[in-house]
Protein backbone atom coordinates (compact mmCIF):
# COMPACT_ATOMS: atom_id res chain seq x y z
CA UNK A 1 0.00 0.00 0.00
CA UNK A 2 1.59 3.28 -0.83
CA UNK A 3 1.22 6.35 1.00
CA UNK A 4 -1.53 8.10 -1.61
CA UNK A 5 -3.53 4.56 -0.68
CA UNK A 6 -3.89 5.95 2.45
CA UNK A 7 -5.14 9.61 2.00
CA UNK A 8 -8.58 10.77 1.99
CA UNK A 9 -8.74 11.12 -1.65
CA UNK A 10 -12.75 12.62 -0.93
CA UNK A 11 -11.72 15.60 0.68
CA UNK A 12 -8.95 16.53 -1.37
CA UNK A 13 -11.59 16.31 -4.14
CA UNK A 14 -13.17 19.55 -2.42
CA UNK A 15 -9.82 21.51 -3.02
CA UNK A 16 -10.68 24.44 -4.80
CA UNK A 17 -8.74 27.33 -3.57
CA UNK A 18 -6.23 29.08 -6.07
CA UNK A 19 -2.74 28.88 -5.91
CA UNK A 20 -1.31 29.47 -3.53
CA UNK A 21 -3.46 28.62 -0.86
CA UNK A 22 -4.05 25.54 -2.55
CA UNK A 23 -0.36 24.65 -2.42
CA UNK A 24 -0.53 25.52 1.48
CA UNK A 25 -3.32 23.13 1.62
CA UNK A 26 -1.71 20.36 0.06
CA UNK A 27 1.49 20.67 2.64
CA UNK A 28 -1.28 20.31 5.75
CA UNK A 29 -3.42 17.91 3.80
CA UNK A 30 -0.71 15.45 3.69
CA UNK A 31 0.15 15.24 6.93
CA UNK A 32 -3.38 14.27 8.27
CA UNK A 33 -4.21 12.51 5.39
CA UNK A 34 -7.13 14.27 4.55
CA UNK A 35 -8.58 18.31 4.21
CA UNK A 36 -10.67 19.90 6.70
CA UNK A 37 -12.55 22.72 7.38
CA UNK A 38 -10.25 24.22 10.88
CA UNK A 39 -6.52 23.23 8.25
CA UNK A 40 -8.36 25.82 5.94
CA UNK A 41 -9.22 28.12 8.14
CA UNK A 42 -5.48 27.85 9.83
CA UNK A 43 -3.85 28.66 6.49
CA UNK A 44 -5.76 31.58 6.05
CA UNK A 45 -4.94 33.36 8.88
CA UNK A 46 -1.18 32.38 8.51
CA UNK A 47 -1.54 34.04 4.96
CA UNK A 48 -3.69 36.94 6.46
CA UNK A 49 -1.27 37.81 8.99
CA UNK A 50 1.94 38.07 6.88
CA UNK A 51 -0.57 40.72 5.02
CA UNK A 52 -1.19 42.96 8.25
CA UNK A 53 2.34 42.88 9.51
CA UNK A 54 4.11 42.98 5.73
CA UNK A 55 6.20 39.78 6.22
CA UNK A 56 6.77 37.51 3.68
CA UNK A 57 5.46 34.10 4.49
CA UNK A 58 6.21 31.52 5.21
CA UNK A 59 9.70 32.72 7.14
CA UNK A 60 12.72 31.40 6.87
CA UNK A 61 13.85 33.05 9.96
CA UNK A 62 12.55 33.31 13.01
CA UNK A 63 11.05 36.35 13.09
CA UNK A 64 7.39 35.65 13.58
CA UNK A 65 5.79 34.06 16.71
CA UNK A 66 2.54 32.51 16.88
CA UNK A 67 0.36 31.65 19.72
CA UNK A 68 -2.29 28.66 18.36
CA UNK A 69 -5.70 28.47 20.68
CA UNK A 70 -6.19 25.32 20.24
CA UNK A 71 -3.91 22.24 18.56
CA UNK A 72 -4.76 19.67 15.96
CA UNK A 73 -5.34 20.50 12.10
CA UNK A 74 -5.79 23.70 12.50
CA UNK A 75 -2.47 24.67 14.01
CA UNK A 76 -0.58 22.68 11.02
CA UNK A 77 -2.95 24.87 8.54
CA UNK A 78 -1.10 27.73 10.40
CA UNK A 79 2.37 26.16 10.56
CA UNK A 80 2.14 25.24 6.92
CA UNK A 81 1.57 29.25 6.06
CA UNK A 82 3.56 30.88 8.10
CA UNK A 83 7.04 28.98 8.63
CA UNK A 84 5.94 28.94 12.76
CA UNK A 85 6.44 25.63 14.51
CA UNK A 86 6.65 23.90 17.64
CA UNK A 87 9.81 22.35 17.06
CA UNK A 88 11.31 25.70 15.78
CA UNK A 89 9.91 27.36 18.90
CA UNK A 90 8.18 29.76 16.88
CA UNK A 91 5.00 28.80 17.73
CA UNK A 92 2.95 27.86 21.29
CA UNK A 93 -0.10 26.29 22.24
CA UNK A 94 -2.32 28.84 24.85
CA UNK A 95 -5.01 26.13 24.71
CA UNK A 96 -8.33 28.41 25.37
CA UNK A 97 -10.31 25.56 22.92
CA UNK A 98 -10.59 28.12 20.40
CA UNK A 99 -9.82 28.44 16.82
CA UNK A 100 -7.47 31.57 16.91
CA UNK A 101 -4.45 32.84 16.44
CA UNK A 102 -2.10 35.65 17.57
CA UNK A 103 0.65 36.33 15.45
CA UNK A 104 3.11 38.58 16.48
CA UNK A 105 6.21 40.53 14.47
CA UNK A 106 9.35 39.77 17.32
CA UNK A 107 11.36 42.83 15.66
CA UNK A 108 8.35 45.66 16.38
CA UNK A 109 6.74 44.14 18.71
CA UNK A 110 3.27 44.23 16.81
CA UNK A 111 0.79 41.74 17.09
CA UNK A 112 -2.56 40.79 15.58
CA UNK A 113 -5.24 37.96 17.09
CA UNK A 114 -6.92 36.65 13.69
CA UNK A 115 -10.35 34.54 14.57
CA UNK A 116 -13.47 33.23 12.36
CA UNK A 117 -16.20 35.73 12.35
CA UNK A 118 -18.96 34.37 14.62
CA UNK A 119 -21.46 34.31 11.56
CA UNK A 120 -19.57 32.46 9.47
CA UNK A 121 -20.70 29.12 9.68
CA UNK A 122 -24.07 30.64 8.64
CA UNK A 123 -22.44 32.23 5.39
CA UNK A 124 -20.69 28.99 4.09
CA UNK A 125 -24.02 27.70 2.66
CA UNK A 126 -24.33 30.72 0.53
CA UNK A 127 -20.49 29.61 -1.06
CA UNK A 128 -21.57 26.21 -1.12
CA UNK A 129 -24.55 25.68 -1.92
CA UNK A 130 -24.60 22.47 -2.80
CA UNK A 131 -22.42 21.20 -0.50
CA UNK A 132 -23.76 17.78 0.73
CA UNK A 133 -23.72 18.40 4.16
CA UNK A 134 -22.63 21.37 6.18
CA UNK A 135 -19.55 20.01 6.87
CA UNK A 136 -18.41 19.91 2.88
CA UNK A 137 -19.97 23.35 2.89
CA UNK A 138 -17.35 24.63 5.81
CA UNK A 139 -14.97 23.10 3.73
CA UNK A 140 -15.44 24.44 0.27
CA UNK A 141 -16.66 27.83 1.55
CA UNK A 142 -13.64 28.67 3.79
CA UNK A 143 -11.24 28.22 0.92
CA UNK A 144 -13.53 30.74 -1.34
CA UNK A 145 -15.23 33.53 0.71
CA UNK A 146 -13.63 37.04 1.24
CA UNK A 147 -11.54 37.92 4.31
CA UNK A 148 -14.28 40.55 4.95
CA UNK A 149 -16.42 37.79 5.21
CA UNK A 150 -14.21 34.65 6.82
CA UNK A 151 -12.03 36.21 9.70
CA UNK A 152 -11.45 39.25 11.80
CA UNK A 153 -8.17 40.25 13.15
CA UNK A 154 -7.52 42.55 15.95
CA UNK A 155 -4.49 44.41 17.10
CA UNK A 156 -3.45 43.30 20.62
CA UNK A 157 -1.01 43.53 23.46
CA UNK A 158 0.62 40.65 25.15
CA UNK A 159 0.25 40.20 28.57
CA UNK A 160 3.00 37.23 28.50
CA UNK A 161 6.36 38.35 28.40
CA UNK A 162 7.59 36.88 24.74
CA UNK A 163 11.36 37.41 25.70
CA UNK A 164 11.19 34.81 28.39
CA UNK A 165 8.93 32.89 26.74
CA UNK A 166 11.62 32.61 23.61
CA UNK A 167 14.94 32.49 26.26
CA UNK A 168 18.26 31.93 24.61
CA UNK A 169 20.09 28.93 23.30
CA UNK A 170 22.33 27.61 25.36
CA UNK A 171 20.92 28.34 28.55
CA UNK A 172 20.80 24.71 30.98
CA UNK A 173 21.19 24.50 34.42
CA UNK A 174 20.07 20.84 36.66
CA UNK A 175 17.25 20.68 38.96
CA UNK A 176 19.08 20.42 42.86
CA UNK A 177 15.96 17.78 43.63
CA UNK A 178 15.53 15.56 41.05
CA UNK A 179 18.81 16.20 39.39
CA UNK A 180 17.15 16.23 35.66
CA UNK A 181 18.74 19.01 32.90
CA UNK A 182 16.20 21.79 32.80
CA UNK A 183 16.77 24.25 29.27
CA UNK A 184 15.19 27.36 28.20
CA UNK A 185 15.18 29.57 31.64
CA UNK A 186 12.49 27.18 32.85
CA UNK A 187 13.67 26.60 36.16
CA UNK A 188 12.19 28.09 39.66
CA UNK A 189 13.78 29.10 42.63
CA UNK A 190 12.31 27.63 45.80
CA UNK A 191 14.05 28.36 49.62
CA UNK A 192 17.71 29.31 47.36
CA UNK A 193 16.98 26.24 45.62
CA UNK A 194 16.95 25.48 41.92
CA UNK A 195 14.28 23.41 40.50
CA UNK A 196 12.63 22.28 37.53
CA UNK A 197 8.89 23.28 37.60
CA UNK A 198 7.18 19.58 38.72
CA UNK A 199 9.66 19.29 41.76
CA UNK A 200 8.62 23.14 42.61
CA UNK A 201 5.48 22.25 42.71
CA UNK A 202 4.24 22.84 39.21
CA UNK A 203 4.04 19.93 37.34
CA UNK A 204 1.52 18.30 35.34
CA UNK A 205 2.06 14.72 36.93
CA UNK A 206 3.03 13.30 39.63
CA UNK A 207 4.94 9.83 40.06
CA UNK A 208 2.84 7.33 41.12
CA UNK A 209 5.39 4.12 41.75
Amino acid sequence: MSVDDLIDTTSLELLVAPAPLADFLRQSSAMHRHLCPRQVLGARMGMYAGELLGLTLPQKNKRLYTFVETDGCFADGVSVTTGCWLGRRTMRLMDEGKVAATFVDTQTGQAFRIAPRPNVRDLARQYAPNARSRWHAYLIAYQLMPLTDLLIAQPITLTVDLKAIISRNGLRTTCDHCGEEIINAREVIRDGQTLCRTCGGEGYYTITG
